[in-house]
């Protein structure tokens, strides 16, 4: 088996290397050897949407990435989604709103539902349900996590005004 394989690249806007075999995807460089354990596993075949993650602005499902593939590529975990003590209005959209009980695909909703929100500020119901639907949830239902990005994207508009 080759050895370990040296990998450079750019998490939540931070230079980042580490080592990594061939045959490791990125969802396990992230959680064991990085110690970004917000990422989570659900299903590990690319079905569920829990390891979403953002990489170089496409939202792609780290179980079916290789971490060798993270060289020089730019990715976004849910651990870069807060600034400091200050919650992503997502993040506090989905609190206030009860849209998460388990948590595991809770960093998947919300990295993919950022993505929806800087591309589309003002989606319908009918779009966020279309755009969120690679992510899964057996423990909500769709309806809280659909009104918590409704309710975020407003105030992000809000802001921005």
């Amino acid at each position: 088996m080759p050895g370990k394989i040296h990998v450079n690249t750019t998490i939540n806007g931070e230079a980042t290397e580490f080592l990594c075999e061939p045959r490791q995807t990125l969802l396990e460089c992230l959680r064991d050897t990085l110690n970004l354990t917000g990422t989570k596993e659900g299903c590990g075949d690319g079905n569920c949407g829990s390891c979403t993650v953002v990489m170089d602005g496409r939202i792609v499902t780290s179980c079916l990435v290789l971490g060798v593939e993270a060289a020089g590529a730019r990715i976004d975990t849910i651990e870069g989604m807060a600034r400091g003590n200050q919650l992503h209005p997502l993040q506090q959209s989905f609190l206030e709103h009860a849209a998460l009980q388990c948590g595991i695909c809770t960093p998947g909703f919300l990295l993919a539902a950022r993505e929806l929100l800087e591309n589309e500020p003002d989606p319908s119901e009918e779009r966020i349900r279309w755009f969120l639907a690679n992510n899964l949830c057996r423990c909500t239902g769709y309806d809280k996590i659909v009104r918590a990005v409704q309710d975020a994207a407003k105030q992000m508009r809000e802001a921005k005004a």
